[in-house]
């Protein structure tokens, strides 16, 4: 377990935190890429990282590893006070549960799509959908 001070953590975007030079990538979610835009000119990615700075900020964050991806980043369970970073971010309409690796949070991006939260409300293409498009890479 590593417990990060709100203070001494960077949010790099919606699903990515960063501290002391170590990546963090949330588990089980996906956000929209920073310059997302959707087909309605919804800036998605910078709405997500807006939203985890606010999730964060004054926060103590706690990280829990649970694997390495492809880029060497750790993909960890993450809280800011008690609260699952992964959960929120996918219940508040502003990531997608990755389901290519985990059904945590498929419960909350059903309840999210019925409420048209963030990216429900704005035909957003899906993060993965829109990084093989952009840049060939899933």
């Amino acid at each position: 377990m590593l417990v990060l001070p709100a203070s001494a953590q960077t949010v790099v975007d919606g699903d990515t935190i960063k501290h002391k030079g170590r990546t963090y990538r949330l588990w089980g979610i996906d956000a929209p890429e920073t310059k997302q835009t959707c087909a309605d000119g919804w800036e998605a990615g910078k709405e997500a990282t807006k939203t985890m700075v606010d999730l964060v900020r004054g926060r103590s964050i706690e990280c829990f590893d649970v694997t390495l991806d492809r880029y060497g980043r750790t993909v960890a369970l993450c809280f800011a006070d008690d609260v699952n970073l992964s959960a929120e971010m996918v219940r508040s309409g502003m990531a997608w549960a990755f389901v290519r690796y985990s059904r945590d949070y498929v419960t909350q991006e059903i309840e999210a799509k019925a409420a048209r939260l963030g990216v429900h409300a704005h035909q957003c293409e899906k993060a993965w959908d829109y990084r093989l498009r952009i840049r060939g890479d899933r």
